[in-house]
């Protein structure tokens, strides 16, 4: 599920969705919530925030489920990307959230 839409929430979106087989996974633009600051999109970069829920997350810290996000993301994050939040979870973290 897209939130918002955007060619980079499209674009972050379809790759995180290429990369993990995927139980939920929602992605926003935040950048309107940070005009005005250095990396906002009139500046060459937007603030997304993902939520992903993955069965490739169950048993992986914190540090390992981000790192699966950001190759997912790959170049976006020089380019088009300047802030990136994830929260990540596995499908039994999500069901007890």
């Amino acid at each position: 599920m897209t939130t918002a839409s955007s060619p980079t929430v499209a674009e972050t979106q379809a790759r995180i969705e290429a990369a993990l087989s995927l139980d939920h996974v929602e992605v926003n633009d935040d950048s309107a919530h940070h005009a005005g600051h250095q990396g906002d999109r009139a500046h060459g970069g937007a603030h997304i925030t993902v939520t992903v829920v993955a069965p490739a997350f169950t048993g992986k810290s914190l540090v390992e489920r981000h790192r699966m996000v950001y190759a997912a993301v790959g170049d976006l994050m020089q380019q088009q990307i300047h802030a990136l939040s994830m929260n990540t979870h596995s499908p039994e973290e999500w069901a007890n959230r």
